[in-house]
């Protein structure tokens, strides 16, 4: 499924590519045609009414002339003396000729930055002329703004496109990711009721207290593990938490679990910090988080830090190692499902914390930061 994603997103990218090199590329070509040909329509514009300022009236092209120069009913065309004034303009818009004084020399200003004036002599024994300046038909102007809505058009379609095949990525996820973890606690629940049976066989034989308190332990902690999985898919309860108490419990349940030669520190504020959260998932990312900082630690022997802060609107989980650190290049990779440096990792855990988070709490989780040799800090942001 991730493959045929990954294909589907360069397959758009490439079409898109293509349609805008082609669009482009045609688009150039066309307005280049048609700017040529309306240069060779305003030449014959300015000859035809040269002809009208020369010819008598028995001349047999003055019809010709004429016609030539009505006919011109889509180039903008603005007639000047030689000392640069406004004579007479032609296929302007009327209504903002009306409205804006200015617009005839707006328009003459950007008609000189986009064609050369034609000359058209008046006197030529007292030097007397007229300059004819010209602007883009409404023809040409529609071509060349053509190929950016078509790319708004084109950029928007595949935004569209990408966006369902994310959420149908995404859904699929939540489906193996649900089904996965209902399954895992329905086959875990069948061996727990064998075992909570067998641990009250073994609770009735004289001598076995202290066995039978470390079994129920035990037994205790996969039932909370096969709860947390039944709790993943379904809208968790969210209950108004102490959260230091929560992460000292937590804390205090992996430093017995660790080597001696790893050091926990926790520093919290002195106030109270209560936050809405769903306990047993809240745990789960806390576990993830330690262990995961327990085995960067390969030598057996390090320090573990805890920090929490307290702000206004959130509060802030910092949990720092001393192992091996992680890449930047991995600072987000760690999250996705399969990724692990482990050897016998599944890649599941720091993903699972992340849909807990950010999914169930509407809070972040992220490396703040992390050095090769060094050790690593995870950040957790949680709404109050």
């Amino acid at each position: 499924m991730f493959k045929q994603y990954i294909g589907g997103r360069l397959f758009l990218y490439a079409s898109a590519v293509f349609i805008v090199v082609v669009t482009i590329w045609f688009v150039n070509n066309l307005s280049t045609r048609i700017e040529q040909e309306e240069t060779k329509k305003v030449a014959t514009w300015v000859a035809a009414t040269r002809t009208l300022f020369t010819s008598s009236p028995s001349d047999a092209n003055l019809n010709l002339a004429i016609e030539i120069v009505t006919n011109n009913n889509t180039i903008p065309l603005i007639l000047t003396d030689q000392d640069g004034n406004i004579i007479d303009s032609r296929n302007l818009d009327s209504a903002r000729m009306a409205h804006n004084p200015q617009y005839l020399a707006e328009s003459l200003a950007d008609f000189k930055k986009q064609h050369p004036p034609f000359r058209l002599d008046i006197d030529r024994n007292l030097k007397l002329y007229n300059s004819i300046y010209y602007g883009d038909s409404l023809i040409l102007k529609m071509v060349r703004y053509y190929p950016y809505i078509q790319l708004a058009v084109v950029a928007v379609f595949i935004g569209v496109v990408l966006l369902a095949l994310s959420s149908t990525n995404r859904a699929t996820q939540n489906q193996v990711w649900v089904g996965w973890a209902k399954e895992t606690a329905h086959q875990l629940g069948t061996p727990l009721s064998s075992m909570e049976a067998w641990l009250e066989i073994l609770r009735e034989t004289p001598g076995n207290a202290p066995l039978v308190a470390e079994l129920r332990k035990d037994l205790d902690r996969l039932k909370l593990i096969a709860d947390r999985f039944s709790k993943i898919g379904s809208v968790p309860r969210l209950e108004e938490t102490e959260i230091t108490q929560q992460v000292e419990n937590m804390v205090g349940y992996i430093r017995k679990r660790a080597s001696q030669k790893i050091q926990f520190r926790v520093e919290k504020p002195t106030q109270e910090i209560m936050a809405m959260i769903s306990p047993p998932l809240f745990d789960w990312v806390l576990e993830n988080l330690l262990k995961n900082a327990l085995d960067a630690m390969e030598s057996g022997k390090g320090d573990i830090y805890v920090r929490i802060e307290d702000h206004p609107t959130h509060i802030i989980i910092d949990v720092s190692d001393t192992g091996k650190g992680i890449p930047k290049a991995n600072f987000e990779k760690v999250f996705k499902p399969g990724f692990s440096t482990k050897k016998r990792g599944w890649g599941l855990g720091l993903s699972l914390a992340r849909r807990i988070i950010e999914d169930y709490h509407q809070g972040k989780i992220s490396v703040r930061s992390s050095e090769v040799g060094k050790g690593t800090t995870f950040r957790v942001w949680l709404r109050k």
